[in-house]
């Protein structure tokens, strides 16, 4: 089996994927808090605890693959994958190969997680084709109809924007983030929510009707991350949610990468 572990800001998704059938099948999948601060051993335990709710266990894990934009996490998971699976992962970084040409001025900035969604999305999919990520910063990556990644955005997540805005209003408590029955909020808490939820899908469709216009031909959006589905369905231009995509882009770019990884003894 391959385990497939992205690695954000806010939260890390683990997906544990059955290889040698005919077609790769997603076994189990699960979302948790990235710590910087924990330890090898507090991120094993919390790992083998996910794998035997699942009646499963670490020695059925072959081949691991990494995406991270935390590097200070990146240590921890090489030693978790080493001491708790005993083998050496693959990590999404300069070197790998992707089947897709970066066309941005310095390929090696751009965040493992944004590459990884753009193969997804055009293996998928096919180009053109633009992914909004909805995580704790909101990327847009734009890929062209030849399978090229052009480049893309990033902005502010909701969840931060909100922080904010509660942080220096002192006024204004922290309210639930959920579409409001009513554009025209009549409360205080109806007045935030409308202002956040509607001010952040103008910012969306904002950029996306801009990106569509400066590609010149129509192109499919689609929308991934965990508020992708708060959001989406008020979107003009959205036409997809898959939650999926993360893990199903490592699960691409390992099988293009496809060699033995050694187990230590």
């Amino acid at each position: 089996m391959l385990l497939a572990i992205d690695v954000g800001n806010t939260n890390t998704v683990l997906g544990l994927y059955k290889l040698g059938g005919e077609k790769p099948e997603l076994a189990a999948h699960w979302r948790v808090t990235t710590h910087r601060s924990q330890t090898a051993d507090e991120y094993g335990v919390l790992f083998v605890n996910l794998f035997e709710m699942n009646g499963m266990k670490p020695s059925q894990v072959g081949h691991i693959i990494i995406s991270s934009v935390v590097p200070p996490v990146e240590g921890t998971l090489r030693q978790v994958c080493e001491t708790y699976f005993k083998l050496q992962p693959l990590f999404v970084e300069p070197g790998i190969k992707t089947g897709m040409p970066v066309l941005v001025d310095t390929p090696a900035e751009l965040g493992a997680d944004r590459l990884v969604n753009a193969i997804a999305a055009f293996e998928r999919y096919g180009g053109p084709v633009i992914v909004v990520d909805f995580g704790t910063a909101t990327t847009f990556d734009v890929i062209s109809a030849k399978g090229e990644y052009l480049g893309g955005a990033i902005s502010p997540g909701l969840g931060i924007s909100a922080d904010a805005l509660f942080s220096r209003a002192a006024r204004l408590g922290k309210v639930e983030i959920k579409r409001p029955a009513k554009v025209i909020g009549t409360n205080t808490v109806t007045h935030i929510q409308s202002g956040l939820y509607y001010g952040y899908i103008g910012l969306v469709d904002g950029i996306l009707e801009r990106m569509i216009a400066e590609l010149g031909q129509p192109a499919r959006v689609i929308a991934t991350g965990g508020l992708a589905r708060q959001i989406a369905e008020d979107s003009r231009f959205i036409s997809e949610i898959d939650d999926m995509l993360t893990l199903d882009g490592l699960l691409i770019l390992f099988e293009r990468n496809r060699s033995p990884r050694p187990r230590r003894a």
